[in-house]
């Protein structure tokens, strides 16, 4: 397999990110959403996102794309507005090759250049070694878990919650009180 292309989104790529991501909502406990959004549903989700000014990327190979990772608001409120959750999601055959740490790189990268301060992941299921190791090797903390808060499968679930400072991090105050794009 050739090395990935980490680029920017866009709506032509919607219909993969829909297929990978049905994929994790049917299959898997990193996501506790139950019922797959369809393709209408997550580019009105990805517009919120590139509307609101946040950095969202595929990792393509070989033309086709296999993963991708995207930050969002944390809160809605606004003291929250330096603050960013990350997502990333891949292809189930491309796991544990680098293409998640790639996209969550490029994505610590952005959000660094575009003067959020810190991270936060929520890692759906304590057992979901691959997303809390990628996390590690980036940087993240660990803050906490959430015991038993998602019932998913017949069983439940906890959430991990890691966390990254980005840029100066809590060091300083930002100098534009607006927001951080």
């Amino acid at each position: 397999m050739s090395a990935p292309e980490i680029r920017p989104t866009i709506e032509a790529d919607l219909p993969a990110i829909t297929e990978i991501y049905e994929h994790a909502v049917r299959h898997g406990t990193a996501t506790f959403e139950l019922i797959p959004p369809d393709l209408a549903e997550m580019t009105r989700r990805f517009r919120a996102l590139i509307d609101g000014g946040f950095p969202y990327f595929v990792a393509e190979v070989e033309g086709e794309v296999v993963g991708y990772a995207y930050a969002g608001p944390y809160r809605p409120r606004p003291a929250y507005r330096f603050t960013v959750e990350n997502s990333v999601y891949l292809r189930p055959a491309i796991h544990r090759r680098g293409i998640g740490l790639s996209l969550m790189q490029r994505l610590i990268a952005e959000c660094e250049a575009r003067g959020y301060r810190q991270m936060i992941a929520v890692i759906g299921d304590s057992a979901n070694a691959g997303s809390i190791g990628v996390h590690t090797r980036c940087g993240f903390q660990m803050i906490g878990t959430h015991p038993n808060v998602g019932l998913k499968f017949g069983r439940w679930l906890d959430t991990v919650m890691m966390q990254l400072a980005l840029g100066e991090g809590a060091a300083t105050v930002p100098g534009n009180e607006h927001g951080a794009r």
